[in-house]
């Protein structure tokens, strides 16, 4: 039998995904996409934090392209949305998502990199949106995500010209908020995961409904919400252990 095409390790309340297609440079296939959805449909109990990976020194390369050119409009369009309904459970979905990122973070793959809620580049990364350069426009959310994380003019030279970006060059962008050596994004990412996971759940989850759903809102509206995430949070059992811990000089024990 083959490998599955994703790789799950769960390890305490932390969970790598590893894509597994290393001959397609992990390549989204349909059938992957579907495993990473269901997933973060129902993620195993005790998991508190996400790591997203690649293997054979890529992260994902993109839309596999032999799919797409079997598709009509309509096809198209029914899996760019579905695409979309996907990359909303990973940013949307309640676990803290991080992504350690080496090789070809091109196209789709960028488009899920940027679901995620922290990331971490080696030197060997590439980000590109080559989309523009094969007739073709992106369909997994990246007009909305990463043009807010590069801006419009920014994300159209970035697609006219098919430009490359390398790991320091995304963290300056955005792309990515950290770069560490090569063979160094997995460790750092497991240590992140871990400080995450260490948090209040209540408060990692605010967090990650709130903020960018803020972005979208009026000044007042945004102000309105963020009080009322405050209130929920530090009204709740985890902020008062997290104040006694302070008083204590002892590390919080969440729940």
């Amino acid at each position: 039998m083959s490998e599955p095409m994703l790789l799950i390790a769960v390890d305490g309340p932390v969970a790598t995904l590893t894509m597994n297609r290393p001959a397609k440079r992990n390549a989204m296939c349909d059938a992957l996409l579907e495993e990473i959805e269901a997933f973060f449909a129902h993620p195993p109990t005790g998991v508190r934090v996400a790591i997203l990976t690649g293997t054979a020194g890529h992260f994902c390369s993109g839309l596999d392209l032999s799919e797409h050119v079997a598709r009509d409009a309509e096809g198209t369009m029914r899996h760019s949305r579905n695409w979309h309904r996907v990359m909303d459970l990973i940013q949307y979905g309640g676990l803290p998502v991080v992504s350690a990122m080496f090789g070809a973070v091109i196209g789709g793959g960028l488009e899920m990199a940027a679901a995620t809620h922290v990331r971490i580049a080696e030197p060997s990364t590439i980000f590109q949106l080559p989309e523009g350069r094969r007739g073709i426009f992106v369909g997994g959310g990246a007009s909305v995500r990463l043009g807010r994380i590069l801006g419009a003019d920014r994300m159209i030279e970035m697609m006219l010209t098919g430009r490359k970006y390398g790991a320091d060059e995304g963290v300056a962008l955005g792309l990515a908020h950290y770069a560490v050596a090569e063979g160094a994004a997995l460790a750092m990412a497991q240590d992140l995961a871990a400080k995450i996971a260490s948090n209040a759940p209540l408060s990692n989850y605010v967090m990650i409904q709130a903020i960018s759903r803020i972005e979208d809102m009026a000044k007042a509206d945004g102000l309105f919400t963020e009080s009322l995430c405050a209130a929920l949070t530090q009204t709740s059992p985890d902020a008062q252990e997290g104040l006694q811990a302070f008083l204590q000089k002892r590390s919080p024990a969440f729940r």
